[in-house]
């Protein structure tokens, strides 16, 4: 066992002194022309503006229009709903277009409402679901909702 102690010592001090471990410095350091610093904080790898490895940005994927969207900001509460539960959701498949929510809250396919935290109420398709929920990507620039947030929103349905 101390043979390989002595053995390691002077290779691990041999690469300590190697290019490959300069200029990472420490946390909080600003970079060095060998390599750069660590992050002091962690960042989503999700950008609100571009998505996926594609590139494109949410703007061009999200289909609906504004006028959709802004009637379904306007429905009306529709008598005989009924509140099926809270749903933490994430952003769904942005190529899936409309406005919809999937959730295992939801046992049929069908038309629902969703309400955000700040009680803003929005008109969606309720889809079943298995698993975390998901929200259209439409859904969430219709309730204007940050694309990295996860949003705890109540589920209405007929």
């Amino acid at each position: 066992m101390m043979n390989r102690i002595l053995v390691l010592l002077p290779l691990s001090l041999a690469l300590s002194g190697c290019s490959v471990f300069e200029g990472l410095g420490k946390r909080g350091e600003a970079p060095t022309e060998a390599g750069p610093a660590m992050a002091t904080e962690f960042a989503p790898a999700v950008s609100t503006t571009a998505l996926g490895a594609s590139g494109h940005s949410a703007a061009s994927l999200d289909k609906t229009s504004d006028v959709e969207k802004a009637a379904a900001l306007a429905k009306p509460v529709v008598s005989g709903e009924r509140e099926l539960g809270k749903a933490v959701v994430a952003l769904g498949p942005p190529a899936e277009t409309g406005l919809w929510v999937q959730s295992v809250l939801v046992t049929t396919r069908g038309q629902g409402r969703v309400v955000a935290p700040g009680g803003q109420s929005l008109a969606v398709e309720l889809r079943p679901g298995s698993g975390g929920a998901l929200m259209s990507l439409s859904a969430y620039q219709a309730l204007g909702l940050p694309l990295t947030g996860l949003p705890e929103l109540t589920l209405y349905g007929g």
